[in-house]
């Protein structure tokens, strides 16, 4: 054992599971401190977030007291100066695991190098991903830009992987604070309260991360190509938000997966989402332009529209079209919205109000439990058209027609809408048409801010030239 203190740089990694960064110091090192830079400019915008991140903070504190480890918070301005302070001390050797963010990787380029020059000790480690960004390229050696050859060939690199043997976690010898002036995990909580409304549903813990990936497997999972559809039904696996702070680790949920596969295509389906993670990922670092800007350039001379009236009305769930606003109004609710409806609330925003996607993603972003980079920009440059993988042609989704088709009862609008709770089933999805008793169009409900019709012909008239 090394004498030196071992110290673990808890990222979006909080779990005792496949941990392989922690598991290596408590291996390496008598003596284990956790410590994570809690930096106030990485969240302004990520509010919901807040919330998962403080209470994991505070339940992986807990499961690392029993094991003798202190879980030190430090909160800072900047990443580069706590460690320019840190590597004076060398006493230590530090270790942690990859975060696939263009600009995590490249200060972890920026750190590897200064503790070299130090000849501190260090370790990086795989992170939340099944292969590694640089390990599936096509056989020209260059990126993949498309989800389906990516994903045959990453699904094909990972099976034929030597299977992956964990090493066991280490009690420390003794628990030891290392850094000075540490902050509660209550600090970092929204100081607005709506998240009260998450603690009825979420609890952001490894043990229940593994409780809902079991639960999906044994009841959900054969259905899910089917029901991952419909947001009336609980037909999704909710896992995103642990994927995303690492309570659980996607290795886990394959090995899972196909430890209680039965060849149905709901399991190979579920699969898929896993792959599309890396695939995001992927193409984040390989074009890291498109984190900002359109991936596709053609989409720079797209006429995008500025409407704040538009974009609060959608923003509060309030457009007239109720399969929109029950998503909106999901979203804001618990943190999490349906995928279907994504798809949904983002065409509507890019397409029938022409606001661009940078807008929607910036309002995902803040709203989300489950916000990840990758997968954020990656999924709005789809719906919007710009993305790698986008459809070749300009497809606009009838948020009628998808309300039809998806939420046929209108239970699930009614649940988020409940204004509308009463109106016959035929007109959920288009109250408009509705000329009843008991129920008055603009007061009751909002009119459509657009007429559907009207706004395809813009947007596609909109795409013609560019």
């Amino acid at each position: 054992m090394d004498k030196k203190i071992g110290l673990f740089w808890l990222r979006d990694d909080f779990r005792l599971s496949r941990n392989n960064g922690l598991i290596e110091a408590t291996i390496n090192h008598d003596e284990v401190v956790v410590f994570y830079l809690y930096k106030k400019h990485t969240y302004e915008n990520q509010e919901a977030q807040k919330w998962w991140l403080s209470r994991s903070l505070c339940n992986f504190k807990k499961k690392l007291n029993n094991l003798n480890i202190n879980l030190e918070i430090i909160e800072t301005e900047s990443f580069k100066v706590f460690f320019e302070k840190l590597i004076k001390k060398n006493d230590f050797a530090i270790y942690w695991n990859k975060v696939y963010e263009p600009d995590y990787l490249k200060f972890d380029a920026y750190i590897q190098k200064t503790l070299t020059s130090k000849k501190i000790f260090y370790k990086i480690c795989k992170g939340n991903v099944l292969n590694e960004i640089n390990e599936i390229k096509k056989k020209d050696g260059t990126p993949f830009k498309v989800f389906t050859p990516f994903w045959r060939a990453a699904e094909k690199f990972f099976i034929e992987k030597i299977p992956f043997k964990e090493k066991k976690i280490k009690k420390s010898l003794r628990k030891k604070n290392y850094f000075k002036n540490c902050i509660n995990s209550k600090k970092i909580l929204p100081k607005k309260d709506w998240f009260k409304n998450f603690q009825k549903i979420w609890l952001p813990d490894e043990e229940r991360a593994l409780e809902e990936l079991n639960n999906f497997i044994k009841n959900k999972i054969s259905n899910y190509s089917e029901g991952r559809n419909f947001p009336n039904i609980s037909g999704t696996s909710k896992l995103s938000p642990y994927i995303k702070f690492g309570q659980i680790h996607v290795e886990t949920i394959w090995n899972e997966c196909v430890k209680n596969k039965s060849k149905n295509i709901g399991t190979s389906k579920f699969l898929t989402e896993i792959g599309w993670r890396d695939f995001n990922l992927s193409l984040i670092n390989h074009f890291p332009h498109m984190t900002k800007n359109n991936y596709s350039k053609k989409f720079d001379k797209f006429p995008w529209q500025k409407n704040s009236k538009f974009l609060n009305a959608w923003k509060k769930g309030l457009t007239g079209y109720p399969i929109v606003d029950a998503g909106m109004r999901e979203l804001y609710s618990i943190g999490w919205m349906h995928n279907r409806v994504r798809m949904i609330v983002g065409s509507f925003l890019v397409k029938h109000l022409l606001i661009h996607w940078k807008e929607g993603e910036k309002y995902f972003r803040n709203c989300l439990l489950d916000y990840s980079q990758a997968s954020n920009v990656g999924g709005w440059q789809w719906v919007a058209g710009s993305g790698a993988d986008a459809a070749p042609y300009f497809r606009i989704f009838n948020p009628i027609l998808q309300g039809e088709k998806f939420d046929k009862e209108g239970e699930y609008v009614k649940k988020w809408v409940p204004e509308l709770k009463n109106l016959p089933k035929k007109f959920i999805h288009k109250p408009w048409e509705y000329k009843g008793e008991n129920f008055k169009l603009g007061t009751d409900y909002p009119h459509p801010v657009v007429n559907h019709e009207e706004a395809r012909a813009e947007a596609l008239n909109a795409f013609k030239k560019i």
